[in-house]
């Protein structure tokens, strides 16, 4: 499927579900409250480690810079799954790169919640079928979606949504140029200190290696992602939640290639 029908199927589904999200600056960009329980902080969250060498300076980058947050770190482990499957695994994230078609998207962040808020596992794709080619493989893009997909795991979302505003100069400002927008910035930070302001009970964050996850699972497709709640800019990002009852759910957001 080009692209462009692509778009038009997903702008007309948001418009049937009324959640088509406006394409603005947000003040806050908490992802729908969501955020990994922790007894206290900073906490480390491992970060699986699935990635082709071509992906692994990037990674890194990625953990370091979501590290000087004040209340989190993240860092990089072993990764336990196959990469074409990326199978989440509990307690962290993994992060996987592979080609994975011609689909339309970049990146995937995909993380599951209990109790309603509350992230037990998540993993991100990043999609070599794009980043193999001229306009993509580049470090500002790679940079840009392995930053972006990251912060989604850890509860946070766009803070603009708009491809055409100027630059923000942050991974979670969707853009056509990314160049300024390669890691973080000072409003991403001052939103993980609210989101992990308060501490829990519990936990849901891993405090030891993980164990070796099953890669023999079937392929995550797209129509595993759920309801398509939100579309972004026209169709360049939407958003999917797959209900599994008793306020468990897993929330995706998709980055459309250009």
């Amino acid at each position: 499927m080009s692209r462009t029908p692509r778009r038009a199927l997903l702008l007309a589904s948001a418009l049937v579900v009324a959640m088509v999200v406006p394409a603005s600056v947000s003040a806050n960009h908490s992802w729908g409250g969501y955020h990994w329980a922790r007894t206290s902080n900073p906490f480390t969250l491992k970060l699986g480690d699935n990635v082709s060498g071509a992906w692994d300076a990037f990674l890194a980058t990625t953990s370091s810079d979501w590290s000087q947050s004040t209340v989190l770190d993240t860092t990089v482990v072993q990764g336990s799954t196959r990469p074409k499957i990326c199978k989440a695994t509990t307690g962290m994230v993994q992060v996987c790169n592979s080609t994975y078609g011609n689909n339309g998207w970049l990146g995937v962040a995909s993380i599951s919640i209990t109790g309603g808020t509350h992230i037990t596992k998540g993993f991100v794709k990043l999609n070599d079928t794009y980043f193999n080619t001229a306009a993509y493989n580049t470090t500002a893009w790679r940079n840009l979606v392995s930053c972006q997909e990251v912060g989604h795991t850890l509860g946070l979302d766009h803070q603009d949504e708009n491809f055409d505003n100027p630059n923000l100069g942050t991974c979670m400002d969707y853009t056509s140029n990314p160049s300024t927008n390669q890691h973080p910035n000072q409003h991403d930070y001052d939103q993980l200190a609210t989101i992990y302001a308060h501490l829990d009970s519990t936990t849901t964050v891993a405090p030891a290696a993980p164990a070796a996850s099953n890669a023999g699972g079937a392929r995550l497709a797209d129509a595993a992602w759920g309801r398509l709640v939100a579309v972004t800019n026209h169709g360049h990002g939407a958003m999917y939640v797959r209900d599994l009852g008793a306020g468990n759910l897993v929330v995706t957001h998709v980055l459309w290639a250009a």
